[in-house]
């Protein structure tokens, strides 16, 4: 099929929305942008935790010290906040950037690779295939229901619902401990919240108005899927 060919297909029928007016090549060119990124965002962290993981010194000491913890949370939450203040200031600044999605996201790789290191290798393989059927199940379902008008701002009340709900919980097992079976009720929770975070905001990407902001729409789904897998971790971890 000839490019011009391809071209008229996509126009005429891959419509994102029913009523998006624009041509849905600009808005497809935006969307393959942001999952190239974000694809890449995670083939670089689990690359960087892979090397992370296997290099035991760095690991024992951030995570079997006190000493190498306390830097080992304290530079995850400086460094990820201090990139994303200033990914929000030059956004548009190239290659800028990109250099900050990098560094933003080889934090994280560090901080996977530390957690890689004292965590066996069946439950990270279980874990990662789970994490990827749920990501794709969830983002096929999203587009196949975009196309059919469907609006999931009905999410967000559900969304804001079990954020109080694990606020209230994670108090309760702080003051008054209840034990594995509540902590893994509690991963189960964050499991649904953030795959309910990935379809609002995979529907958001679909009807952005903007497509200059592909870094903040990659950075969005990738926070989105490290949460799933983190918590079907827990899940995962807790279970063996």
């Amino acid at each position: 099929m000839s490019t011009s060919q391809k071209d008229d297909v996509e126009a005429g029928s891959d419509l994102l929305y029913p009523l998006m007016q624009e041509s849905p090549n600009l808005r497809w060119a935006f969307i393959r942008k942001v999952y190239s990124i974000l694809t890449l965002q995670l083939l670089a962290t689990i690359g960087f935790a892979a090397m992370v993981a296997n290099v035991r010194p760095v690991a024992d000491f951030f995570g079997a010290t006190w000493f190498g913890m306390i830097i080992y949370f304290v530079s995850i939450i400086l460094v990820s906040t201090t990139v994303l203040c200033m990914l929000s200031v030059y956004r548009d600044k190239h290659p800028l950037n990109f250099i900050l999605l990098g560094i933003f996201t080889l934090t994280f790789g560090f901080a996977f690779g530390v957690l890689a290191a004292f965590t066996s290798g069946r439950i990270i393989i279980e874990t990662s295939i789970a994490t990827t059927v749920v990501v794709v199940c969830l983002t096929v379902y999203t587009f196949w229901a975009a196309k059919r008008g469907q609006d999931f701002f009905f999410l967000v009340p559900f969304v804001l619902s079990i954020v109080v709900i694990l606020i209230i919980f994670t108090v309760f097992q702080i003051f008054f401990p209840m034990g594995r079976m509540f902590d893994v009720l509690c991963s189960g929770l964050s499991v649904i919240l953030f795959c309910a975070y990935i379809i609002f905001h995979t529907a958001m990407l679909i009807e952005r108005d903007s497509y200059d902001d592909y870094i903040w729409a990659s950075i969005t789904l990738y926070l989105d899927v490290l949460n799933v897998f983190l918590n079907l971790l827990s899940i995962f971890g807790r279970r063996n």
